[in-house]
């Protein structure tokens, strides 16, 4: 019996509380994982995990072992990482992020990601949920807007400028708000995941400018809300680079440009560890020197035209 494999199944199967699970993600099959993790118990001659037909849990012993073992992944991967090949960004690197900046920010960044660390396979989760990164074996996820969850590390990544946009036919029939207030007579397409919800805010030179807006569409995901404004439904706030597209065709114009949204940090989150692994501590760097240079993503670079 492979011990450290066996250990590794171990921890995955506690973390996701599924044996199917496991067997997904290290492409194998479910009775290997339970056959491993029977092994392992007649090995140390206790019992880690009480089995029924609907859920997995700790045993008393199975608690302790776990905490030993996640120490000894970690020593290991560590020790793998100090020498030889290992100091060379490689492996399965996991990655989450919202939808569409995954498909208009991340994807198009990642041919020239993967030219320059061959050794790593990129395996890009996409949707606009919070993902709990250990129960699905996450190593890092892009989050857009403020992390309250202190069991993971935040690091900054960049700054997403938001902008109040509409297409040119709303505003040709409905007019143009000239300041936030105005927006209470308009149609407001609200992204609900939004942590203000229907509650916009504007920074100006008067400082903070609060409104709440109403409207007859709302979504939780930015795909929708932009097609929304490109149909003519109405005004929204939204960054910047969901339109970097067509922000200079002529199909949808930027207003209110003296009252700012807040912007909104773009961040990578991941789990707590003594030690970092390479892919990971790669991948971020790339995108923080990536975004420094696109002002469509983040407020480092130029001012973006026509906005």
């Amino acid at each position: 019996m492979d011990r450290i494999s066996a250990m590794k199944s171990f921890v995955r199967t506690v973390e996701t509380g599924s044996f199917s699970a496991v067997a997904r993600e290290l492409e194998t099959t479910q009775p290997t994982i339970s056959k491993q993790i029977a092994a392992l118990e007649e090995y140390l001659d206790v019992q880690l995990l009480t089995r029924s037909t609907r859920t997995l849990s700790l045993t008393d012993a199975g608690e302790r072992f776990y905490e030993h073992c996640q120490r000894i992944l970690e020593a290991v991967a560590e020790a793998e990482a100090s020498v030889g090949r290992r100091q060379k960004p490689s492996g399965l690197l996991r990655v989450n992020c919202p939808v569409s900046f995954g498909q208009l920010q991340i994807v198009p960044r990642m041919k020239a990601f993967l030219d320059r660390y061959p050794e790593i396979k990129l395996d890009l989760m996409m949707t606009d949920r919070f993902v709990d990164l250990v129960e699905e074996g996450v190593d890092l996820a892009i989050r857009i807007g403020n992390s309250q969850d202190s069991s993971l590390i935040t690091s900054l990544i960049g700054t997403t400028r938001r902008v109040t946009v509409g297409s040119v036919s709303y505003f040709e029939k409905f007019g143009e708000p000239q300041t936030p207030n105005d927006l209470i007579n308009h149609n407001c397409i609200v992204y609900t995941r939004l942590s203000t919800g229907n509650e916009w805010h504007f920074q100006s030179t008067q400082g903070v400018v609060k409104v709440n807006v109403t409207g007859n569409f709302q979504a939780n995901n930015s795909a929708a809300v932009r097609e929304a404004v490109l149909s003519g439904l109405g005004i929204a706030v939204s960054p910047i680079w969901l339109f970097s597209d067509v922000v200079t065709s002529g199909a949808i114009k930027i207003v209110l440009k003296d009252y700012q949204p807040t912007p909104l940090s773009l961040s990578a989150v991941y789990r707590r560890s003594r030690f970092q692994p390479a892919k990971v501590r790669c991948f971020i760097d790339f995108l923080v020197d990536e975004f420094q240079i696109d002002a469509w993503v983040s407020d480092y670079g130029q001012e973006p035209e026509h906005t």
